[in-house]
């Protein structure tokens, strides 16, 4: 019965019958325990090798609602890798990469990239798959890939014109008519707070009374909904890169618009630092915001041409530019790639000489937040709307998308349109109509503060966010890091070693902390 169950979830069957937890806050569930085992030889291989023999998987069943414990279930994959010192070890440690949609399976095998050897050391540390997302049990909109790639032409990431933008609004909506067609079960419970309640039943199965957690960008709403629906069952929560959960949860659109204007924020901040550090450093120094605008602008009016016959358009700069500034390893490379167009739209400027290939950051286009791992593949499914399109509402209509994105590029030039071009294009149509999800209270007390971290220059969720996080949740302690990209455990010293005092032994850092990153950009 084991072997088969875990087989039809592992093909992203929804199982009738088997729902195992209570859908009441704080009430007692009944969490099947999962059954630990080797790892598929596919999964394995995602993995560092001396990690293999250390890792186990298992497949945790939960409610598709949890209102209805007794009706259809679905599986959660999850990893674990166990503490180094059996002895010594504290609890388990979930982990959730972000998003919505990062697949987080195998993110407990790459512990030491986030977490100090102590940390490794006391805890089991337990990667998943959130439901419909990679292994367990993937939402999919699409039967095959060529209704996939049928839909993609004519939706574009950056619409400006007039048919650019009807053919997106059209095709968004073929779209969306596909989710509600295919998708299945899941379709009405994709919400954060589903996934709160899944988190839950998986610490009941490991036996944990608490829960120990680490939720990155779109993670740490995550954690927000679990502290604020289960608050005496947080144990030490530690969110990393924050949202802010209110407007999030209350207004889509106001949301993605401050989004929008966090990369802004981002961008002007890393061209002053090129300025800063001169031409030997970085490329593009020497006016740089003034070149990035002209470079813009250009672009708006048609591709340009690079001497090695490449062609550049202004969707390349700009997609390429988001997805960089989540790491700052990459910023050199980038900002000599600007040069090279600055340099072929204005014949007599400073060229290039070698311009290495501008690396483009694997975090699945924005929903596994923190830093990409080595020859992570990308699992074809449509968690990211399926959550985001419940979570964050929208109005019911695009017809006013146009002006919409016209008034936020206006603000946002270089980013305004692009991020108008997600959810606020295809929120609208999406097929689900009575979602399960929490919209508050924010501000439950746990026993222990939550550790909220942000970055001064982060892109995707800019430290206005983490401010208003920490004020939004009932017992919070704020500390940050002066530094760029998206994210920061694993790449500041000072805070990691705060972050471990308080995963280990609940001491809770001083609010108002900032801390150094190991290393600066150029």
């Amino acid at each position: 019965m084991r072997v088969a169950l875990a087989s039809a979830l592992a093909l992203g069957t929804v199982i009738t019958g088997l729902g195992s937890a209570s859908a009441q806050p704080e009430a007692a569930s009944a969490a099947r325990p999962a059954q630990w085992g080797p790892c598929a030889a596919d999964v394995l291989a995602e993995i560092p090798a001396a990690e293999r023999t250390k890792v186990s998987c298992a497949v945790q069943v939960v409610p598709v609602d949890h209102s209805r414990p007794r009706g259809d279930s679905t599986g959660i994959a999850m990893m674990k890798r166990p503490a180094g010192d059996p002895a010594k070890k504290i609890g388990s440690l979930f982990i959730n990469p972000g998003g919505p949609g990062g697949a987080g399976l195998i993110y407990s095998a790459y512990g030491s990239s986030f977490f100090t050897p102590e940390i490794l050391e006391k805890f089991d540390l337990i990667g998943f798959d959130p439901r419909g997302v990679g292994r367990s049990a993937p939402l999919r909109c699409f039967r095959t890939q060529e209704e996939a790639d049928a839909v993609n032409v004519g939706w574009y990431a950056l619409p400006i014109t007039q048919d650019e933008i009807a053919s997106s609004i059209r095709q968004s909506k073929v779209y969306t008519d596909y989710c509600g067609i295919n998708a299945g079960p899941l379709l009405d419970h994709m919400s954060t707070e589903a996934v709160a309640r899944d988190l839950d039943v998986m610490r009941e199965s490991v036996g944990d009374r608490q829960l120990t957690f680490v939720g990155f960008s779109y993670g740490t709403l995550l954690g927000a909904t679990y502290a604020n629906i289960f608050p005496s069952k947080s144990r030490a929560l530690v969110l990393d890169g924050n949202v802010d959960p209110r407007l999030r949860l209350t207004d889509g659109a106001q949301y993605d618009r401050e989004r929008a204007r966090g990369f802004e924020i981002a961008l002007d901040a890393m061209l002053k630092r090129c300025d800063s550090v001169g031409v030997e450093r970085c490329a593009f120094a020497g006016d740089a915001r003034k070149k990035f605008d002209a470079i813009r602008e250009s672009l708006r009016k048609g591709p340009t041409t690079l001497p090695g016959g490449a062609t550049v358009t202004l969707t390349d700069v700009v997609g390429r530019t988001a997805s960089n500034l989540y790491s700052p390893t990459t910023f050199k490379a980038l900002t000599a790639w600007l040069q090279s167009i600055h340099a072929a739209q204005n014949p007599g400027a400073l060229t290039v000489q070698s311009v290495v290939d501008v690396p483009v950051v694997n975090n699945l286009n924005g929903r596994a937040d923190v830093r990409a791992l080595p020859e992570t593949p990308y699992t074809s499914d449509d968690s990211y709307y399926a959550v985001n399109c419940i979570d964050k509402p929208f109005a019911r209509s695009n017809r006013n998308w146009a002006s919409t994105a016209a008034k936020w590029e206006k603000e946002s030039p270089t980013f305004g349109r692009y991020q108008a071009a997600s959810d606020l294009l295809t929120c609208p149509t999406w097929p689900a109509r009575h979602p399960d999800r929490w919209i508050g209270p924010w501000n439950k007390k746990t026993k222990n503060p939550v550790v909220v971290v942000g970055n001064y220059y982060d892109p995707a969720t800019q430290y206005l966010f983490s401010q208003r996080m920490a004020k939004q949740l009932g017992n919070a302690r704020l500390i940050s890091v002066d530094a760029f990209g998206h994210c920061i455990l694993g790449d500041s010293a000072g805070a990691d070693a705060a972050v471990t005092r308080y995963l280990v032994d609940l001491v809770a850092p001083a609010n108002g902390q900032v801390f150094q990153p190991n290393a600066q950009p150029f």
